[in-house]
């Protein structure tokens, strides 16, 4: 099929035809950010963070027209998709500021006159990137990359080729030059094509561990560089000394945000049992009091899933569970692409809902006895991208972070990424970190220097 169409999840109407690249196309484009390659390396740092400046400042000014189409393609409430937006000029700003910083050369004491490690950019470096953080997952990865001194290629989800291509208009505005970020309009079966393409020095994906698996093996066998961040199966660790209050805010929030589509939300409760009742009672409220609606509509939390399909994917999670002995304590119906809230107690670790990644509005809980059967069920899962940890005693909690098997422990706070930290997953979550000086230097030549 040489065209996509792209429909609306929440209205079922048709937004947009996109003609996808042909193969000649694609290497045409490639071709051309090669070349860009051995140009932009040779700018200076402090033009790179001129541009970048300029793309963080583009993203502020026109967040609404961004922020508009994200909603219409996914169904994600517009304002999270704005603030989906103002994340990106965040990301932009901090390797504006800070990229020259991260790439500078690492002094080493050895025998020599001097030694020191030199961070070289690679070149063209591909990104395979999901539908549900549309712009965020892609930022994340250009910003580092492209002042580094790299050049990005994006190969987005078919259901948000507009937003791809809003993101290629975002740096051409800002003046970059052409062929610094490209978007491909391909299917996933024109990936691997792409990445054998000798131009393609490594690869990014955000994705599905099938979708991880198959694009590593490729990269393994042409022996190029591969970051994956891949699902996660978040645990909510509810301790009885907690603040129960501020910990219901926190759980619904990373939980039901972007509709529950996102690897990183909170998907596994799991509660002391002696505050368990009083915990899922205020829970339930608070549940309760979010609104579903029209993804336009800017006091909308809740919108549809991004396709029925996967509303129906997720129903059949639930249904699954409640069948095994789980119970349905709200929610559990779909309409379409429309899933409501829905929170399921009584839920072992031999039920769907906590052996599966369950990638919408849905919410399990199990209820535990002592610590250690808390952490023993949190590591209970062959994800490892992150858990929150929620207690009074922060002391006690720092000692208890070493015993998790997660890329990274939040406490008292949902899982999150930040331009500062490092992000990334460890077990079936993936390898590799995004973000932070640690994410710039991912895609780079760490070159030793020698001089006698």
């Amino acid at each position: 099929m040489s065209t996509v169409n792209s429909i609306n999840p929440y209205t079922h109407k048709e937004i947009e035809s996109f003609k996808k690249h042909t193969k000649q196309d694609i290497a045409e484009i490639l071709q051309k950010a090669d070349h860009r390659f051995y140009l932009w390396r040779e700018t200076a740092f402090s033009k790179r963070k001129e541009l970048m400046l300029a793309a963080a400042k583009e993203l502020l000014e026109n967040k609404q027209e961004y922020a508009e189409t994200m909603s219409l393609e996914i169904g994600k409430p517009i304002s999270q998709a704005i603030a989906e937006v103002e994340k990106c000029a965040w990301v932009c700003e901090y390797y504006a500021n800070n990229a020259e910083k991260h790439m500078a050369d690492v002094t080493i004491e050895t025998d020599a006159q001097k030694s020191y490690t030199k961070f070289e950019p690679l070149g063209v470096v591909l990104a395979v990137m999901p539908w549900n953080y549309p712009f965020w997952q892609v930022f994340r990865f250009a910003a580092p990359a492209l002042m580094a001194g790299n050049i990005g290629v994006l190969k987005h989800a078919s259901n948000v080729f507009g937003s791809a291509l809003n993101i290629e208009k975002v740096f051409k505005r800002a003046g970059f030059p052409k062929y610094c970020f490209t978007t491909l309009l391909v299917s996933s079966d024109g990936v691997e094509q792409i990445i054998e393409n000798p131009v393609v020095k490594a690869v990014t994906l955000t994705g599905s561990g099938p979708a991880g698996s198959a694009v590593a093996q490729t990269a393994g066998k042409h022996i190029k560089k591969t970051v994956l961040e891949l699902g996660g199966n978040n645990a909510l660790v509810v301790l009885a000394d907690c603040d129960i209050d501020a910990t219901v805010d926190i759980c619904v929030q990373a939980r039901f945000q972007n509709t529950g589509q996102s690897c990183i939300a909170g998907k596994r409760m799991l509660i002391d049992e002696k505050i368990s009742e009083e915990f899922i009672e205020k829970l339930l409220v608070k549940v309760r009091e979010l609104k579903s609606g029209d993804p336009m509509d800017k006091e909308t939390y809740i919108g549809t899933m991004a396709r029925e399909d996967l509303a129906a994917e997720l129903e059949q999670q639930v249904n699954d569970t409640v069948k095994a002995g789980g119970k349905l304590l709200m929610g559990g119906k779909r309409q379409g692409a429309y899933f409501e809230p829905t929170i399921v107690s009584e839920v072992t670790p031999k039920m769907v809902m906590f052996n599966q990644e369950t990638f919408g509005p849905a919410l399990s809980i199990t209820t535990f006895k002592t610590v250690d059967e808390a952490i023993e069920l949190s590591n209970n899962s062959r994800f490892g991208l992150g858990v929150s940890v929620f207690t009074t005693d922060i002391k006690n909690a720092e000692k208890l972070v070493y015993r998790f098997d997660e890329g990274a422990v939040f406490i008292n706070s949902l899982v999150k990424s930040d331009p500062r930290l490092p992000f990334g997953g460890v077990k079936e979550s993936g390898y590799g970190r995004e973000l932070s000086s640690h994410g710039i230097q991912e895609f780079v030549n760490r070159k030793t220097v020698y001089i006698n």
